[in-house]
């Protein structure tokens, strides 16, 4: 069993930027970052291999958030820069289950964090 904390999220103006942090409680496969508004699905934004030589992004995100991890500190972390209001959301760290490529569907995931509230103003 592992377990996900993220950090990290909070309330910023639109062009501005956050860095979240998930740190795990072991060692951990591929891993991921989603997001969710209220009454929507759950929606891939980044995933990164395990040893962070893949990474993957929305089309939506591309060219403006990062993904990176340290397997030595069994954290990940999800760089965002010019942030805009539709980036609201919880965003939530998973990671994959003996697994070192990621995945962009949700439901393949078997470890998720709590989530962390990001919020852009307009």
């Amino acid at each position: 069993q592992v377990q996900l904390v993220e950090s990290g999220g909070g309330l910023v103006q639109a062009g501005g930027s956050l860095r979240l942090s998930c740190a795990a409680s072991g060692r951990t496969y591929a891993a991921a970052w989603f997001r969710q508004d209220p009454g929507k699905e759950r929606e891939f934004v980044a995933g990164i291999s395990w040893r962070g030589t893949i990474t993957y992004y929305s089309d939506s995100v591309k060219g403006r958030f990062t993904i990176s991890r340290d397997n030595a500190d069994n954290t990940v972390a999800l760089q965002m820069n010019n942030l805009r209001p539709e980036d609201t959301a919880v965003y939530y760290c998973a990671t994959l289950y003996a697994e070192n490529i990621p995945s962009r569907v949700a439901h393949d995931y078997a470890y998720w964090g709590q989530g962390t509230q990001v919020t852009v103003s307009s």
